[in-house]
């Protein structure tokens, strides 16, 4: 399987150094199987005058077998309570975490959730995506030992490759 990463620098060597804690599904190396998307989350640099790259991984999914993995299939009451909780710093001790994005959009919706502005129901009534997303979250040395780096590319701020 092919994956991206979203940056403003070629990412040859994951780590888990360099990542931020409260995020969607916690610490970790994030990716996607969606090039758009890793160009969208190439857009922040964008914003700061900087060229992203988008770096490419080989996945064997074969190996997944050997690592604790959580698969969300689809929007759900658990995948909203495990986002809730990573974002608020809650650790797991799981090696990958897959499963749909809570944008910037969705997020706002989870702070009025978390808020008490809206309830769970006015939540997912809100939360229906127009479009795809996909992420696969790298939480350990042992996951990001699966992916090999093929390539970088630069998209420019123009939004040019």
């Amino acid at each position: 399987m092919i994956l991206y990463h979203g940056s403003f620098l070629e990412i040859a060597k994951p780590d888990l150094v360099h990542s931020r804690p409260n995020v969607d599904f916690g610490r970790g190396f994030y990716v996607t199987p969606l090039y758009e998307q890793a160009a969208k989350w190439c857009g922040k640099f964008k914003r700061r005058g900087k060229d992203g790259i988008v770096s490419r991984y080989e996945y064997d999914e074969r190996r997944e077998a050997e690592l604790k993995t959580l698969k969300f299939d689809s929007y759900s009451e658990e995948w909203l309570d495990f986002i809730i909780a990573c974002r608020h710093g809650a650790p797991h001790d799981y090696d990958i975490v897959i499963g749909e994005m809570a944008n910037d959009q969705i997020y706002n919706y989870i702070a009025d959730y978390i808020d008490g502005v809206i309830t769970r129901e006015q939540f997912w009534v809100l939360a229906r995506f127009k479009y795809p997303t996909h992420q696969i979250n790298f939480c350990s040395d042992s996951a990001l030992n699966c992916l090999e780096f093929v390539s970088g590319r630069e998209v420019k701020r123009n939004g040019t490759v």
